[in-house]
């Protein structure tokens, strides 16, 4: 069974405020702009539609120069994030290593999403990690390619793999295209599935993926990777 990572094992938030917590240490650091203040301003933009700009809302709320927000951008991608493995995310990887062969494919920057998997201590409940963007065309998902690799580290033929994420798009799409079947899980940032045609079955919750996995295997004649 393969796993999407940013919001789907845990929430992709948790990153993102880990990153406004070295902006604001910076903040205060070098311009003297005090750390609770900053980090304030960074999430009441991030939660009031500003995804994506809190950056510079932040640096305008300070009369800060806005020339500042690539090398912002590098600080978060770089940063060491805290963060911690939802007891669910655990619990369901723990569970589902007696019966399945288990990877992660994840997009992204191959240096920042190994921070990601480290920080969450991903590394011994799987088998295998694949960064989308290091391998085949690089393009990342849904391009078939991280897909088959993360497949072909397993061992297990695509027919016969089950992947899980939280993107229409680039998860449920892309793995259906590499002949997977797909569950698509409703977590942090879509907490109401929008169902695909490229989604065999949605869940709630990870707690649920088991079940509906094995489920899954079984109507399509399949047996999973053990």
């Amino acid at each position: 069974m393969i796993f999407d990572l940013d919001d789907t094992l845990y929430p992709l938030d948790g990153f993102v405020e880990s990153g406004f917590d070295a902006v604001s240490r910076y903040l205060d650091r070098t311009w003297g702009v005090p750390r609770r203040a900053s980090r304030a301003a960074l999430l009441h933009a991030s939660r009031n539609g500003e995804r994506g700009r809190e950056l510079q809302r932040c640096l305008s709320r300070f009369a800060l120069p806005l020339s500042l927000v690539p090398s912002l951008v590098d600080m978060i991608r770089a940063h060491r994030p805290r963060l911690r493995l939802p007891r669910a995310s655990f619990d369901t990887l723990v569970g589902l290593r007696a019966r399945w062969r288990l990877a992660v494919v994840t997009n992204g920057l191959p240096e920042m999403q190994a921070r990601k998997v480290a920080a969450l201590g991903l590394s011994p409940l799987v088998d295998t990690i694949v960064y989308a963007h290091a391998v085949g065309t690089r393009a990342g998902k849904p391009d078939a390619g991280p897909f088959l690799e993360a497949a072909a580290r397993l061992g297990v033929p695509a027919g016969r793999s089950v992947f899980v994420g939280d993107d229409p798009v680039a998860d449920m799409l892309g793995a259906s295209r590499a002949g997977m079947r797909t569950i698509q899980v409703a977590t942090y940032r879509l907490p109401f599935i929008q169902p695909t045609h490229a989604a065999d079955a949605t869940v709630r919750s990870l707690t649920e993926v088991p079940h509906v996995a094995e489920r899954l295997m079984e109507r399509h004649g399949g047996v999973h990777g053990l």
